[in-house]
C-alpha cells in the first residue's frame, strides 16, 4: 500500500520471487504506472517485474493477501488502518512509514494499537520494517540491510526471507517500539544536520549533532519502553547516520534550505515528497515536554521550524548551554 518511491522499490524487491500487488489511491498515478510497468513520478524509469500487479480498488488489493505492508506516510496511516477494520481484513500488517502522527503524537505502534487492541480472541500479526535504506538505493541493487520487529516470532520467521534475497539483508527483532522510536526521531536530527552543513560549521559539528541526537533519541525510547541495545542497531545508529549524511535524504535537504533562508512553506511545496521530520520535530517536542525528556537538540529544531527562531541563534544556544555528565 502506497506508490511513493519507498513503497514501489520495496514492492519491486518482494516480486522478484514472489507475487505482489501495488496499491495506490491516486487512479492517474496508477494508470500511468500500468502504461510503463514503472513508476516515473517517484522512481525513474526501473521496470516493474511480472510478478507486480497494481490496483486501485482498495478491497480487492488488500484481502486475501497473505500480509500487507504499508508505506502509506504516518499522517494517512490512521486511515488505512480504519478502512482495513470496515473491509474485514484480518491480514498480518507490517509498516515502512516512520514519523509521529500529528496532533496525537503517536508512533505507527500505538497507533496500531488503538485501531486494533490486542486480546485473546483477537491477537493480530504486526510489526515494523526499518533501518538505512533509501529507495533509490534499493531499486538499483545496492546492498541494504534493514531490521524488522514483530509482536509474533512466527510472522517474523514467514516474511523474512520474503525480504532477504538478492541485494537486500534482513535482521529480526521484537522491539517494534525501538524500531519505531529510531525510524521517526533521526528525520528531526537530520534537519539539524542538514542546517549545519547549510552553514558550513563542518564535519566536528554534524559528527557532534549525530552523536548527541542518538542520545536524545535513546532517552525518548527508553521512556516509553523501548530496548537500549535497539539504538546501536541498523534502525537506531544506522538509520540515523544515513538520514544525517545521504544525498537522497529529504530531512536533510530541508535543514540545507532553510539555512540557505528558504521558507518552510516554500520548501515543503518544492519538495515533491514528504519530509516526515518537519512535523515529527513538533510532536515529538510536545510529548518530551510532557514527559520531562531533555532533548534539546529537538527542541531547538521545532523552534527553527515553527516558531521563526533564526537557525544561528538557535545553535549558539545549543553551544552555551551548560556543562552536563555525557
Amino acid at each position: 500500500m502506497g506508490a511513493g518511491a519507498w513503497g514501489t522499490s520495496l514492492a519491486i524487491h518482494l516480486a522478484r520471487n514472489t507475487s505482489v500487488t501495488l496499491w495506490a489511491r491516486d487512479a492517474s498515478h496508477l494508470s500511468g504506472m500500468k502504461k510503463s510497468r514503472s513508476n516515473p513520478k517517484y522512481l525513474g524509469d526501473f521496470k516493474f517485474p511480472d510478478l507486480l500487479s497494481l490496483n486501485d480498488n482498495f478491497k480487492d488489493a488488500v484481502l486475501n493477501c497473505d500480509f500487507i505492508l504499508s508505506a502509506i506516510p504516518t499522517a494517512g496511516f490512521r486511515n488505512v488502518l480504519k478502512n482495513l477494520k470496515n473491509i474485514g481484513s484480518d491480514s498480518p500488517i507490517l509498516w515502512a512509514n516512520k514519523g509521529l502522527e500529528v496532533s496525537s503524537a503517536k508512533l505507527p505502534f500505538e497507533v496500531i494499537n488503538d485501531e486494533f487492541p490486542s486480546s485473546k480472541n483477537d491477537f493480530r500479526s504486526w510489526g515494523v520494517l526499518s533501518g538505512p535504506s533509501f529507495a533509490a538505493e534499493l531499486i538499483r541493487g545496492l546492498p541494504t540491510a534493514v531490521t524488522i520487529a514483530t509482536n509474533d516470532g512466527e510472522f517474523s520467521k514467514k516474511i523474512a526471507p520474503l525480504f532477504h534475497h538478492n541485494n537486500m539483508r534482513s535482521y529480526i527483532s521484537s522491539d517494534i517500539a525501538g524500531v519505531c522510536v529510531g525510524g521517526a526521531l533521526k528525520n528531526v536530527i537530520a534537519i539539524a544536520a542538514g542546517i549545519s552543513d547549510g552553514m558550513g560549521f563542518g564535519n566536528n559539528a554534524r559528527a557532534a549533532l549525530i552523536t548527541r541526537g542518538l542520545s536524545e533519541i535513546k532517552r525518548f525510547g527508553l521512556k516509553i519502553g523501548s530496548k537500549p541495545e535497539t539504538f546501536t542497531g541498523l534502525s537506531g545508529m544506522g538509520d540515523l547516520v544515513l538520514t544525517c549524511t545521504g544525498e537522497y535524504s529529504r530531512n536533510r535537504e530541508v535543514g540545507l534550505r532553510l539555512a540557505k533562508g528558504e521558507s518552510l512553506k516554500s520548501i515543503l511545496d518544492g519538495l515533491g515528497h514528504v519530509a516526515e521530520g518537519v512535523y515529527t520535530a513538533k510532536e515529538v517536542s510536545k510529548r518530551a515536554s510532557l514527559h520531562n525528556i531533555d532533548m534539546p537538540i529537538t527542541h531547538e529544531i521545532n523552534n527553527i521550524l515553527f516558531q521563526e527562531k533564526p537557525a544561528k541563534e538557535a545553535v549558539l544556544d545549543l553551544i552555551q548551554r551548560p556543562i552536563t555528565q555525557e
